[in-house]
């Protein structure tokens, strides 16, 4: 999977190919381009690129998700992340994991929201108790 080195290019030449995008590219490549200055601006040091057909080792997909391979494996057994077998071996199609980031992202924010509500739910909750009292 290749790699680019971002820690090498100057905020000034990441502004100029933003604004030069937006004036004269289709919206697919300045979907691409944006999504590259916003991991710049974030200050990413490295972006892969890869195919959405490409398959990763269990060991790629655990490094990539942050997580131990027992923990993949686990994930892998319980049918949370889509594989496929290579012979013996195990293969995950970047996509497949593509999609379990976005749901897990999407599982993180919901929890993190219920968090939040929760003062003012329980609030509500006494209020209404103090109503039937």
């Amino acid at each position: 999977m290749p790699t680019i080195d971002l820690s090498q290019i100057p905020h000034s030449e990441v502004e100029a190919l933003s604004q030069f995008v937006h004036s004269t590219s289709g919206p697919e490549l300045r979907d691409l381009i944006d999504s590259l200055v916003d991991c710049v601006r974030d200050g990413a040091t490295e972006v892969s690129l890869s195919a959405e057909t490409a398959d990763l080792t269990p060991n790629q997909a655990a490094t990539r998700l942050g997580m131990s391979r027992t923990h993949l494996y686990k994930l892998l057994d319980s049918g949370e992340i889509i594989f496929h077998r290579v012979g013996r071996d195990r293969r995950i199609r970047i996509i497949d994991l593509a999609k379990f980031e976005a749901q897990r992202q999407r599982d993180r924010r919901e929890l993190a929201e219920t968090f939040a509500r929760q003062p003012q739910t329980k609030s509500g909750a006494i209020g209404e108790i103090a109503d039937l009292l």
